[in-house]
C-alpha cells in the first residue's frame, strides 16, 4: 500500500498559526501574509506525525508531495519533516512543467490524501480531480479541509 500525502495545508502549517482557527489561517493565506512563504518554520498540524507513523507501522509506504518547486524550499520542507520525526518517505515535487496531477500519476499511490485547497482556489488546485480517468479509478482519494489536519482519518486503509 502506497500513501501519497500532501504537505502544506494538509499535514503542515506555519508555526505562527498555532492556536488560530482554521478559518483565520485560510484568511492569512488568502491575504498572502509573509509567514505563509516561510517554509522553514512550518510545523505539523495536530497529530499528523503519529497518524502517519500508524500508517507506516501498518506497512504503508509513505510518499510526501510538496507544493514547493525551488530546491531551497523543497529542502526546507524536507527539513521540517525530518525535524518533526515524520516517518521516512520520499518527498516528491513538481519538476519542470509538471502539475500536481503529474506528480500523482508518476507516484501512482493507492491512496492520495490532500486538502481542499480552499485558500488558493479549491478543486482547480487539487491533484485528484485532474488525474487521467483510467488512473484515477485506481487511486482512493481522501480530501480533508485545508489546515484541519488528518487526525480523524482511519489508522489503516
Amino acid at each position: 500500500m502506497k500513501i501519497l500525502v500532501f504537505t502544506e495545508g494538509t499535514i503542515l502549517t506555519h508555526q505562527s498559526d498555532i492556536g488560530l482557527t482554521r478559518e483565520d489561517i485560510v484568511k492569512k493565506v488568502m491575504n498572502k501574509e509573509k509567514t505563509v512563504r516561510d517554509f522553514a518554520h512550518y510545523v505539523p498540524i495536530g497529530n499528523a506525525v503519529d497518524k502517519i507513523k500508524k500508517w507506516a507501522d501498518w506497512g504503508a509506504q509513505i510518499v510526501y508531495m510538496t507544493s514547493r518547486k525551488s530546491q531551497k524550499e523543497v529542502s526546507d520542507i524536507q527539513n521540517v519533516l525530518d525535524q518533526n520525526s515524520f516517518p521516512k518517505g520520499v518527498l516528491e515535487y513538481r519538476k519542470m512543467g509538471e502539475e500536481y496531477k503529474d506528480v500523482a500519476e508518476r507516484v501512482m499511490p493507492d491512496v492520495l490524501i490532500e486538502d481542499d485547497c480552499e485558500s488558493i482556489g479549491g478543486e482547480i488546485e487539487m491533484s485528484y480531480p485532474h488525474i487521467k480517468d483510467e488512473l484515477r479509478a485506481r487511486i482512493r482519494s481522501v480530501v480533508v479541509k485545508e489546515f484541519f489536519g488528518i487526525d480523524n482519518l482511519p489508522d489503516s486503509f
